[in-house]
């Protein structure tokens, strides 16, 4: 089983739109923030790519608005690697407001190298930067 990382966060004003609900590139926004946070706090934040010239990139999304998001409503943002496999992962992302999943996203990503400018298989450091740990159907 995969880390599940956990990212609170309150819907602020500048998150809303015209109708008084989280604008929708804000969801994009905020998921990438809980990202990068993962990350960060698990060694491989800035630093450390431009040390090692490889980074992560993100190559689709997918993201169902189940519940709309107000003001200064309390959240949390959850991340779990679902599956790696050759060069691809894939992450989920859910908001959750209290016992309502107000939003889920999935998301391909991938290594990056800097040098090369082409993806790169997983090296470990970055699989435990981002959680992932494999099962025995995925390894």
């Amino acid at each position: 089983m995969s880390l599940l990382h956990y990212y609170p966060i309150v819907i602020k004003e500048i998150y809303l739109d015209t109708f008084g609900h989280m604008n929708n590139a804000t969801y994009l926004l905020l998921f990438e923030e809980a990202r990068w946070d993962l990350i960060n706090q698990r060694g491989y934040g800035m630093k450390k790519i431009k040390e090692l010239k490889l980074g992560p990139t993100i190559l689709e999304a997918h993201v169902r608005y189940l519940k709309e998001l107000r003001l200064r409503e309390e959240i949390i943002i959850e991340t779990t690697m679902v599956d790696y496999e050759r060069k691809i992962g894939t992450i989920e992302q859910r908001m959750v407001r209290g016992q309502d999943i107000c939003c889920i996203a999935q998301f391909k990503i991938a290594l990056f190298d800097l040098n090369v400018r082409r993806l790169v298989p997983p090296t470990q450091e970055w699989l435990n930067a981002i959680g992932y740990q494999p099962t025995s159907e995925n390894k």
